[in-house]
């Protein structure tokens, strides 16, 4: 497994990830940014990912429609999406991490059959490129994030990922993270690393991976069981963790986690 992190894509980004010992950049280009402006700047990152030997180890986009409200794909985001799986394959990433809306006039029928059309045309698109496709497992503007919807939407495109985050779980789910890894983890294309903190069903922050209430060793126990050697991205996701708290922080997950690795 490779440690990295999720940050920005210019040079002190990948600058700071070497100096930290980190493998890897993500790069989560949501909504609101231009997908064409990023696949413009490809051999820029290429001469990054040369100088400072850290690659980009996923790419995702979050937050977006891609079903509207008659249940058809968006064509615009659907471009978006292949434009972002054009720029993963020129600078060499091979997860491209995404989700799909649920529409709420629509039934849940016509809500799966969509999902599947949308990410049947990314998984067919990703597939020769080298790039292949997971659904994040968040609940923004995603429904395609817990084993029910899994069983019905991955049970039926065999290649289609998960990329996997316990927080989410915990957060927003049935918070039974490790059933879900023994379940799934087979799936699973690519992984964050954010800790949090629940006091009496209170959500109370976001802290470091390791200072928080998650079980990282069962969690990395059950990945190595799952034969899981792809990415683990740092999520530094708090607010109260910035500037020098927040730098402390991320090198006490890269201590914790690098404890983990084989």
């Amino acid at each position: 497994m490779e440690l990295g992190i999720i940050i920005g894509h210019e040079r002190e980004d990948f600058e700071y990830a070497k100096n930290h010992g980190l493998k890897f950049l993500e790069i989560c280009h949501n909504i609101g940014n231009d997908c064409p402006a990023l696949l413009a700047r490809a051999d820029e990152m290429n001469a990054y990912i040369k100088e400072y030997g850290v690659k980009i180890g996923s790419v995702g986009r979050w937050g977006t429609d891609k079903i509207d409200e008659n249940g058809n794909l968006i064509e615009e985001e659907l471009q978006n999406s292949y434009i972002l799986i054009d720029f993963c394959e020129k600078v060499g990433c091979t997860v491209f991490n995404t989700g799909v809306n649920y529409v709420e006039g629509l039934s849940a029928y016509e809500n799966v059959t969509a999902a599947i059309n949308y990410l049947q045309k990314l998984v067919d698109y990703g597939r020769d490129k080298g790039v292949r496709i997971a659904t994040y497992n968040c609940d923004w503007n995603n429904f395609v994030r817990c084993p029910y919807y899994w069983k019905l939407i991955h049970g039926h495109i065999k290649e289609l990922g998960i990329k996997y985050d316990p927080t989410h779980c915990i957060n927003s789910g049935s918070g039974d993270y490790l059933g879900e890894m023994k379940e799934w983890g087979d799936r699973f294309y690519h992984v964050h690393l954010k800790g949090t903190i629940n006091v009496n069903g209170d959500h109370v922050d976001d802290p470091p991976a390791g200072m928080d209430m998650i079980n990282w060793g069962a969690f990395m126990g059950i990945l190595y069981k799952k034969h899981y050697n792809g990415t683990l991205a740092i999520e530094p996701h708090s607010g109260t963790w910035k500037g020098e708290l927040g730098e402390f922080g991320v090198q006490y997950t890269i201590d914790c986690m690098k404890k983990l690795i084989f």
